[in-house]
């Protein structure tokens, strides 16, 4: 059995990362597949699927707190002007 050749490091714009992520979100191809198309490695378009997940959640949780925190000096006023 040859033993395959390693791949040299590369590096990628976050446009393109961000591009691989929404074809695998779409859910035409696998994973694996966008992977192939592009000479890409499974592991890495997983990572940058789950990086983008989670980015994703650091934004809506950031999003909620804001909203939280105005709730909170809305019903602060509203309970002032009630009385």
């Amino acid at each position: 059995m040859g033993k395959k050749k390693p791949r040299s490091r590369r590096s990628f714009t976050p446009r393109f990362k961000a591009e691989i992520v929404e074809l695998c979100r779409r859910g035409d191809r696998s994973v694996g597949q966008v992977a192939r198309d592009f000479d890409l490695t499974e592991t890495a378009v997983r990572d940058w699927v789950r990086q983008a997940q989670v980015a994703a959640l650091w934004r809506e949780n950031r999003r909620l707190r804001e909203d939280v925190e105005v709730l909170k000096r809305a019903t602060a006023f509203f309970a002032t002007e009630t009385r």
